[in-house]
């Protein structure tokens, strides 16, 4: 979803001067102040590998395979504008994927397409019908956000061309019946009910609810609350782009919630953490994957140390063969939200490919029938497009650097 900020110099600063190295599990039985209701949160300890698993799919296959020259798998979604980010991290585990299929594959040799939509279902519909109409395109990874993939599945339905979004998470995606759609996550009644696991976990009795007006935020609100029952202290409602969130915090304040949730992203939601720490709160703010990235920290600066995500991705950097391979594409960087299941995503198209499915038709086909084990996840999807395993972790802010708790649903 496209969005505006702007971070000051100093904040800036502060937040590079944060950044570190993650203390894996050596405070996991400290406690930090408590929130507007009294109490302390426990710190949960961080978790330092992810073994791969057995059997897993990897994108080079057996080397035997052999395709057309030409054939083409794309990423269509945000290259650039201000969640940018996420989609960055999810095309560099397709290009990983695609460098180690065609390396090993001298018989099929892969093209890579990137289609930036900015992350707006305003600007993502051109996009999307740009490579609807590259004939050789025959598999598509995307989009990344909720908003644009439900302004463009009809698109993508009537073209017969199979998209896996490696992150899109809001449930009703999946209700459109649309036979081109498959989630390679846990959508949001997934993930809400997660959030009074992590509240529990970390010791907060009381939660306040707060939600942007994405498509993506508003879903997201509804299964987090349900799932809160009477943990709900409150709720709010803020909008996109939105700067000063005086009114809601100061109805968080008065609600003496433990914990604060908020459902959107981390463009409103770093400011809204700030000015909440700023105002006096000592409690937990607790944010959803849009918000689980390193921009957050460094919008957010020195309040970010109370932060806590839920995410229904993999942390890929603890995945060592997968993070070496990943440094290589990404100029050394470190695997971020939603990578692996960008790489696992393009593994299941690269090897139906390989298969010899490498015509729109029957490369769809080949996907709703798959059923293999992949880096982050075993993948098999129902009727809907939807996976039957669904783990979210738990990620915590420790010393300027977002690190994984572990399962926490």
């Amino acid at each position: 979803m496209s969005r505006s900020f702007k971070a000051s110099a100093a904040v800036a600063a502060l937040a590079l001067l944060l950044a570190g190295c993650a203390n894996d599990s050596s405070d996991g039985g400290a406690t930090s102040d408590g929130g507007g209701g009294g109490g302390s949160a426990k710190v949960l300890p961080a978790q330092s590998s992810i073994e791969t698993p057995a059997g897993a799919v990897k994108a080079a296959g057996d080397g035997k395979g052999k395709c057309a020259a030409g054939t083409t798998i794309a990423y269509v979604g945000a290259m650039t504008g201000d969640n940018a980010q996420l989609g960055i991290n999810i095309y560099n585990g397709v290009q990983q994927a695609i460098n180690e299929h065609n390396k090993a594959n001298p018989g099929c040799q892969v093209k890579f397409s990137k289609v930036d939509t900015e992350g707006s279902p305003d600007k993502a519909t051109g996009p999307v019908t740009q490579v609807t109409n590259t004939k050789n395109v025959v598999g598509v990874i995307g989009l990344p956000f909720s908003g644009e993939s439900k302004a463009t599945g009809k698109i993508f339905e009537q073209a017969g061309l199979v998209h896996i979004t490696p992150s899109a998470t809001n449930p009703d995606l999946t209700k459109n019946k649309w036979t081109t759609f498959f989630r390679a996550l846990g959508n949001d009644n997934v993930q809400g009910p997660a959030v009074p696991k992590l509240a529990e976990k970390i010791g907060a009795k009381k939660v306040f609810v707060v939600q942007d007006d994405s498509d993506y935020g508003i879903g997201l609100a509804k299964t987090a609350t349900a799932a809160l029952g009477d943990k709900v202290a409150g709720s709010d409602k803020v909008v996109t782009k939105q700067k000063d969130f005086s009114a809601t915090i100061q109805k968080i304040l008065n609600s003496k919630a433990d914990a604060v949730f908020y459902a959107g992203y981390f463009a409103e939601g770093a400011p809204l953490d700030q000015q909440l720490v700023g105002k006096g709160f000592k409690g937990t703010f607790i944010g959803p994957d849009g918000v689980k990235d390193d921009q957050f920290i460094k919008l957010a600066g020195s309040s970010s140390k109370n932060a806590y995500f839920t995410c229904p991705c993999i942390p890929g950097e603890l995945i060592k063969e997968f993070a070496t391979g990943y440094k290589a594409v990404s100029g050394g960087k470190d695997p971020g939200t939603y990578s692996v299941e960008g790489y696992d995503a393009a593994t299941v198209l690269l090897s139906g490919i390989d298969k010899g499915k490498a015509t729109r038709p029957a490369l769809k086909d080949y996907v709703k029938t798959y059923d293999g084990q992949g880096l982050s996840k075993k993948f098999k999807w129902d009727d809907k497009g939807e996976l039957a395993e669904l783990a979210v972790y738990g990620y915590r802010v420790d010393n300027g650097k977002i690190v994984s708790v572990g399962t926490i649903g």
